[in-house]
């Protein structure tokens, strides 16, 4: 493990070494994008550096239902909601459906969306989809809540959500969607997976998302129905809690060239690293998508030898679990 006592883009100073940094999920770059930061200072010179109220007191600040109105316009969704984290934005919904439903999830669903350890299991995320509909369909519950990841960050694989269009037309059925590594690089402009889901008029969809990761901003949003957001809006959970800090925001919603600059760059940079690595097979990846997997664990020993660093560590242990064994 290597503790940094400097970080400055991709640069890591460790004990007077300097190491190139080819981690984290700062996908964009946005944590050193200067014309983000001087948004962000615009930001925090009309709000201040925090702002830790209830966002459901007697004084509002209207910078968070407009950032709200860019994201659910941004994304194609009716309606967002942020909150202080993608975490936050995870518990929020599950805690809301939790009471009368039961919970069905997909493998390596992220610990943002799980209720308890033994909601999370590892396995085979294509299979299980060819699996679902037909356990759905012999669920005695009439409510349903399906959740599950967007893609696969950790080793690069695809997600295909074509057998939404199966499941049963007889159940209320509700989709939730962790897309915190999706939103901001995936699709033509990064606008999240919300408009790609094609589903049947009872599944209603919600999709979570941290902002911290391509959108450079520390906070979550939730995307749904309208009706979906109001009910979580009005939610104690949502009311006792503290948003984010109303700068980042403000960022946000004049960023948008910024962003569309970045992404360009991100584009580039993925196509110049295809280029120069002398064996592409080392590697598994997605089209446009700014993380390479390799199964060759010594790679990372042996770039940090030679001054650099990537993500090389265990995710959370994981543990085989039946998809009928979940409720």
């Amino acid at each position: 493990m290597i503790i940094a006592d400097h970080f400055n883009n991709n640069h890591i100073s460790c004990e007077e070494k300097e190491y190139l940094f080819f981690s984290g999920t700062s996908y964009l770059g946005m944590n050193y994008n200067l014309l983000f930061r001087e948004l962000i200072n615009e930001g925090m010179g009309k709000y201040g550096n925090n702002y830790g109220s209830s966002r459901n007191s007697n004084f509002r600040l209207k910078v968070y239902e407009e950032a709200e109105s860019a994201l659910a316009l941004f994304t194609g969704a009716p309606a967002a909601l942020t909150v202080s984290s993608g975490f936050m934005a995870g518990q929020l919904v599950v805690n809301m459906l939790q009471e009368d439903n039961y919970f069905v999830f997909a493998p390596n669903t992220h610990p943002a969306v799980c209720r308890r350890r033994a909601d999370f299991y590892e396995g085979d995320f294509q299979r299980w989809t060819e699996e679902i509909a037909g356990v759905t369909a012999t669920l005695q519950a009439d409510k349903i809540v399906i959740v599950c990841n967007s893609n696969d960050p950790l080793f690069c694989r695809p997600y295909s959500f074509d057998g939404v269009l199966s499941l049963p037309g007889n159940k209320e059925i509700t989709l939730v969607i962790d897309d915190s590594h999706g939103i901001g690089v995936m699709g033509e402009h990064g606008q999240s997976i919300y408009k790609k889901i094609r589903r049947r008029e009872n599944v209603n969809l919600i999709v979570v998302a941290s902002l911290a990761k391509a959108m450079g901003i520390p906070g979550g949003v939730i995307l749904g129905a309208a009706g979906t957001i109001g009910q979580l809006r009005t939610s104690s959970f949502f009311g006792t809690s503290s948003p984010m800090a109303p700068g980042y925001l403000y960022a946000f919603t004049k960023a948008g060239q910024v962003y569309d600059d970045a992404r360009k760059q991100f584009s580039e940079n993925i196509r110049l690293f295809n280029s120069l690595i002398p064996n592409r097979d080392l590697f598994d990846a997605l089209a446009d998508y700014p993380v390479f997997y390799t199964a060759r664990h010594s790679l990372s020993d042996f770039l940090s030898q030679h001054g650099v660093l990537i993500s090389g560590f265990a995710y959370r242990d994981r543990k085989e679990r039946s998809l009928r064994g979940l409720s």
